[in-house]
């Protein structure tokens, strides 16, 4: 009984308390829309329709009945969502001191208060140096090989016993494992794979209710954080002592990079914002790309046409090798212009990030409308991805829009990964991380779905709503 007394008290304390708030805001400009109930805002429905893979009719709901400008409120946050061209400019191409990166509730909690979306300034400047250095395409360009060895073994030994294999959760797996290895230098396997589970935790917390009561996701993702944070301070703690040491280097792997970080007084950085910024790179670096990668299997079974263009400028690269070293080089990454298109017109047609948030760090507006201090906000994708003044044919798959297009695509209407001041950091390392794996699934085998019929889900991100088995065979027996 007290439990449920506490639920209820809590929820007639923040609905009195928005109502208040409200009072006070009277004299403010908001634009239209529902800041749903106490608490919980809009955002059951939301996961709901993303879930459905229903998150364009959830926006043109509001759309129709306020404009490309409205408010709601999602995971425990006000938000103000503004759709369209001139709107993801205005929200990308915003100074730090007017919308910052900070993002709701769940994601600032899971990564962390010091990660470098809620960062400022000198530290801002400071942490995102850091990870240029090994994310820009001069540091790629050393690590091609080594990629490509390692999803070479990862996929042999996952189709060693079987014909059959879940993709989304072995390239969830096959990502996690290139980015541990290649960027934080973890490549102990039995830590991986402890790391990934609660990593799996984490990334569910983050587009949840910030409720935390046993067996809610939140409740999940912040017991998986503190696993993630017992397992790493030893991995920092021995990087730290062969650092000192000379044994290791500081170029060697991110956390290596910022275990030896200085800031303006030379001081080390804090454990805490290490931890944080190591769980914010690890769950943007691989989750988004896994979800890329399985989105082209899920295609490249489902369209025999883009599936055979692809092969053809897979195996030509294979061919032009004979008598040379059998791996993967940086030219032969830039020689995948038609593979990269198709990942484009994906992320086009599904981007794996459906939208993503800012804060306002002072009052200010937008066509029209008043956007409060404190306040997020939401940009979606969607918003200029399917329409048809941008993208002739929105509907229709068509990876030569991306070749040389008589209409050049406007600046902040393709922006998969984001745009301006707020361009994904990781872009360079996503692209050669995804061509790298279709390269050698094209190349060693060929595929088919288990289940034709298999539709698109949002759990938060795209993804085959099955996990998308597939049956595997090596290609070298056709």
């Amino acid at each position: 009984m007290s439990f449920l007394f506490i639920i209820a008290f809590t929820l007639a304390s923040a609905f009195l308390l928005s109502k208040y708030l409200s009072k006070c805001q009277t004299t403010i400009n908001l634009p239209g829309g529902s800041l749903g109930y106490p608490l919980i805002g809009e955002t059951l429905s939301f996961l709901r329709a993303q879930r459905e893979d229903r998150g364009s009719d959830w926006l043109e709901e509001r759309i129709s009945k306020h404009g490309l400008v409205f408010k709601t409120s999602l995971m425990g946050s006000p938000i103000v969502v503004i759709i369209g061209q001139a709107g993801n400019k205005f929200v990308l191409g915003a100074e730090n001191d007017v919308l910052a990166a900070k993002q709701p509730v769940t994601l600032q909690t899971i990564a962390g208060k010091q990660n470098i979306f809620e960062l400022t300034g000198s530290r801002y400047r400071l942490v995102k140096g850091a990870m240029m250095t090994f994310l820009k395409p001069e540091s790629l360009q050393n690590c091609i090989k080594e990629m490509d060895e390692l999803v070479k073994t990862l996929l042999i030994r996952e189709t060693k016993d079987s014909d059959t294999i879940k993709a989304v959760l072995f390239i969830k797996k096959l990502t996690f494992c290139v980015a541990s290895n290649i960027l934080f230098g973890i490549k102990d396997e039995y830590t991986r794979e402890a790391l990934f589970d609660d990593f799996s935790l984490a990334f569910k917390a983050v587009w949840s209710l910030p409720v935390n009561f046993p067996g809610t996701a939140f409740w999940r993702g912040l017991r998986a954080r503190s696993r993630i944070v017992d397992r790493i301070l030893p991995i920092m703690r021995k990087k730290r002592e062969e650092l000192s040491k000379g044994i290791l280097s500081p170029s060697s792997d991110v956390l290596s990079c910022l275990l030896e970080l200085r800031d303006e007084n030379q001081q080390p950085i804090a454990d805490d914002m290490i931890i944080d910024n190591y769980v914010t790179l690890m769950i943007a670096s691989h989750d988004t790309s896994a979800i890329l990668i399985s989105l082209m299997i899920w295609k490249l079974a489902r369209d025999p046409e883009i599936y055979r263009k692809v092969l053809e400028e897979q195996m030509d690269i294979v061919k032009k090798r004979e008598g040379k070293e059998d791996s993967l080089t940086w030219a032969e990454i830039q020689k995948m212009k038609y593979t990269w298109r198709v990942a484009q017109e994906l992320m086009r047609m599904i981007p794996p990030v459906f939208g993503s948030f800012r804060k306002a760090l002072k009052d200010t507006s937008y066509g029209g409308y008043d956007i409060p201090k404190g306040w997020q906000v939401f940009w979606v994708a969607y918003g200029t991805h399917m329409k048809n003044e941008i993208f002739e044919n929105p509907t229709e798959f068509d990876p030569s829009r991306f070749e040389n297009p008589e209409k050049p695509i406007p600046p902040y209407a393709y922006v998969p990964f984001g745009g301006g001041l707020h361009t994904c950091i990781g872009n360079e390392f996503a692209r050669v991380e995804v061509l790298t794996t279709i390269h050698n699934l094209v190349t060693m085998y060929e595929w088919s779905q288990v289940n034709p019929e298999e539709v698109i889900t949002r759990q938060p991100m795209p993804c085959p709503s099955m996990g998308l088995p597939i049956k595997i065979k090596p290609r070298h027996l056709f």
